[in-house]
């Protein structure tokens, strides 16, 4: 089984925040984790420095590879510093 993960932190957030299962919006300064594996990524956020993780909305997502998922999580920074009640974003292309 393969698996990979990611985090970046001290990610502020856009006006509007992230939008997650768990606690709605949040918004402020943010940790952002991507795991992949089984052709799978989970992105989770965090306040920065807390303990509490929360499910960023529109996560799962089909991830064929390890490479995407990178790109995945790149992406995924970058919507959360859009704000604008960000979700998991769709890469061009197929992830599956």
């Amino acid at each position: 089984m393969s698996w990979a993960s990611w985090t970046t932190t001290g990610v502020y957030t856009g006006r509007g925040g992230v939008l997650t299962d768990e606690a709605g919006t949040v918004t402020g300064d943010l940790t952002v984790h991507t795991t992949w594996t089984e052709r799978e990524a989970r992105v989770a956020v965090q306040y920065s420095g807390a303990s509490d993780w929360f499910t960023m909305s529109g996560s799962p997502v089909p991830c064929a590879t390890e490479e995407e998922s990178r790109d995945l999580h790149d992406a995924v920074v970058e919507a959360v510093r859009e704000g604008n009640g960000a979700t998991v974003p769709t890469l061009p292309g197929p992830l599956v």
